[in-house]
């Protein structure tokens, strides 16, 4: 086992001053995949600031919309009145998530922060370009069943594996950083990265950063949404293929919507020509089928994943039929 040190924050100044001296550094919250990484060796830091006494967990109605700390946990955001009467597509995203016991411990800003769980990345005797830049990426021409098929990159096929950012990228939130800097506000669709020549970089935070909370907007896409999972066994998980969708209906025409998929991307991948070809179209299969297809355009299998070219755009038709009956 390797050591490290342990200290306990009870404020953002204390825990961006600490992380700030050195790069072997990281926040601990939840712990439910940082505990994981250091158990397999995938990650060592020489010391762990402890955030969890910050006082991050408050969900509250704000001027424009709801703001949900960074320390809120998974089950007190699926389970709070505001988000599950404005924003239930958040609310069916966190509970398609993990298991219940995760999701008592997994907080906003650590789920943000998960890494992949692809099996080249977690296993340290295999190349990979996440964990060990310049090694080369396993999945390509190996066991890539759960690996992308959109955004990837000769150097990584690794997908992201939340479900809640699925909900928050296509519901147009915010993230509000702090760091030495000072604050500053970063949109939910360019947060997370797409892999290109710098694998290792899952996200845009700077070095000492710390998020704070995560602003969603007022909208009007509550009585029509839906969080379609698709995966190998009913709970504790990661996706296959997963949609949300979120619609704005006036009688059967489509007003305006939200797409977003996971499984498919090394970010939340957010489906926005789809988006633009529904806009005031009528909620038919036929009309659903044409935006899928726009959706899926640029897709490619590599290999044992080919099955999701078939399946992602399936997928995006039964989530938006589910949705346009949900109000």
């Amino acid at each position: 086992m390797n050591q490290f040190q342990y200290v306990r924050v009870t404020n953002p100044k204390a825990a961006i001053a600490a992380i700030t001296k050195d790069n072997t550094t990281m926040f601990l919250a939840g712990g439910t995949n940082l505990i994981d990484l250091m158990k397999r060796g995938v990650t060592a830091p020489e010391k762990l600031v402890d955030i969890t006494r910050i006082p991050l967990n408050t969900i509250e109605k704000t001027a424009t919309g709801l703001r949900i700390g960074a320390l809120a946990k998974n089950t007190a955001v699926a389970e709070h009145e505001l988000v599950m009467k404005n924003f239930p597509l958040l609310s069916m995203a966190l509970n398609a998530g993990a298991s219940p016991q995760l999701r008592n411990m997994a907080t906003v800003g650590g789920n943000m922060m998960q890494r992949t769980r692809c099996s080249y990345f977690y296993d340290t005797a295999m190349p990979c370009n996440k964990r060990e830049p310049g090694t080369g990426c396993g999945a390509i021409g190996g066991y890539n069943r759960m690996h992308a098929i959109l955004g990837a990159s000769n150097k990584c096929i690794a997908v992201h594996p939340s479900d809640m950012c699925i909900a928050l990228v296509a519901l147009d939130a915010t993230v509000n950083v702090a760091g030495p800097k000072g604050e500053r506000s970063i949109p939910f669709g360019e947060f997370h990265r797409l892999p290109g020549d710098t694998p290792q970089k899952d996200n845009t935070l700077q070095p000492g950063e710390l998020i704070m909370s995560v602003d969603l907007p007022m909208n009007g896409f509550a009585g029509n949404s839906h969080y379609l999972k698709v995966r190998d066994r009913a709970s504790y998980a990661f996706a296959l293929i997963s949609v949300g969708a979120a619609l704005k209906m006036s009688g059967n025409t489509i007003q305006d919507v939200r797409l977003a998929m996971g499984g498919v991307a090394h970010k939340p991948w957010r489906l926005t020509e789809a988006e633009k070809f529904l806009k005031g179209k009528p909620a038919t299969e036929a009309t659903f089928k044409q935006a899928a297809q726009i959706a899926m355009k640029s897709a490619k299998g590599y290999g044992e994943n080919d099955f999701k070219l078939t399946m992602a755009p399936n997928s995006i038709v039964e989530a938006l039929k589910t949705a346009t009956k949900t109000a």
